[in-house]
């Protein structure tokens, strides 16, 4: 089990440059990649979004890769000569109006302005792929390593809250026969104080009333899907692959069962387990929202 939120950075240095790769991912339902490149290396887009999307599953990743290239360029240097012998004519035409001693160096004139020019470098991004390539791997592997320790968290976390369900489910299946029983005799206490002579009365009617009402309170069905989904639950945890989706879905299949328990529960004592049942799903559901 892992967190959708992580960060990884990776560096390589290789053919006259170093590169940096940043990676962060926080939640999010599906599976978004955004990635940031250098104008020049913007054809590596594809390939980087492959290689990400082949780690992360779910979830927003951000991207972000920065290049700098070492002295060691491929970039000439480029003298504009015309342009250096005007300034060479006007640099002693100025030393000699403003009768100065000191010669015009060579220096003097290449510092000109657009004497010297150093030609932008030719970029092929393919030839940097492979460096680009092994920063992202190195970026990714740190991010998965941060993913899978909150991963760890996360579902020590899970564990907990459907280990507290578990025993709130206990206690309703235990308390839900004592409801029937009590219903029956709250029925014909009610009967009783009405002056009602219990000797004269159809026992079939009573005994309707009360299949009637256990019909309505029955909570065997959601009980029995209940611990189903915990039992889903116990084996999402045995796999490798992400399973976020799939306990997601649990929560709300959960969510369905604990309401009609709330809404079929005529009992104090169920009423206060489903409140704590909600609790506990509320917060199941809230860390559920952060695994891939």
């Amino acid at each position: 089990m892992k967190s959708m939120t992580g960060y990884g950075r990776g560096e390589c240095v290789r053919d006259g440059c170093k590169v940096t790769v940043e990676i962060t991912s926080v939640n999010r339902r599906q599976g978004e990649i955004g990635v940031h490149l250098p104008r020049d290396l913007d054809a590596l887009e594809p390939r980087m979004r492959e290689v990400i999307g082949g780690a992360v599953s779910r979830g927003r990743v951000n991207a972000r890769v920065s290049v700098a290239f070492n002295g060691s360029t491929d970039g000439k240097a480029v003298i504009d000569v015309a342009l250096a012998k005007r300034y060479l004519r006007d640099f002693r035409k100025l030393k000699k109006d403003l009768g100065l001693s000191s010669e015009v160096q060579m220096e003097h004139v290449l510092r000109a302005p657009g004497v010297l020019q150093v030609a932008e470098r030719e970029v092929v991004a393919a030839d940097y792929w492979p460096t680009v390539n092994a920063a992202t791997e190195r970026a990714l592997k740190e991010l998965v390593a941060m993913r899978s320790r909150e991963g760890a968290a996360l579902k020590k976390d899970l564990v907990k809250r459907v280990r507290l369900m578990r025993g709130a489910v206990a206690k309703v299946a235990r308390r839900a026969p004592a409801v029937l029983k009590q219903y029956r005799k709250n029925l014909l206490g009610r009967v009783e104080e009405a002056g009602v002579d219990l000797s004269a009365m159809d026992d079939e009617r009573v005994l309707r009333e009360v299949v009637l009402f256990a019909e309505r309170s029955d909570i065997t069905e959601e009980l029995t899907r209940l611990g189903s989904h915990f039992g889903q639950f116990d084996d999402c945890l045995k796999k490798r692959e992400p399973v976020g989706r799939t306990l997601d879905f649990l929560s709300q299949e959960m969510n369905r069962e604990i309401n009609t328990i709330g809404s079929k529960a005529n009992d104090p004592a169920i009423s206060r387990l489903v409140v704590t049942l909600k609790t506990e799903l509320e917060k199941f559901r809230e860390q559920v929202q952060n695994v891939e």
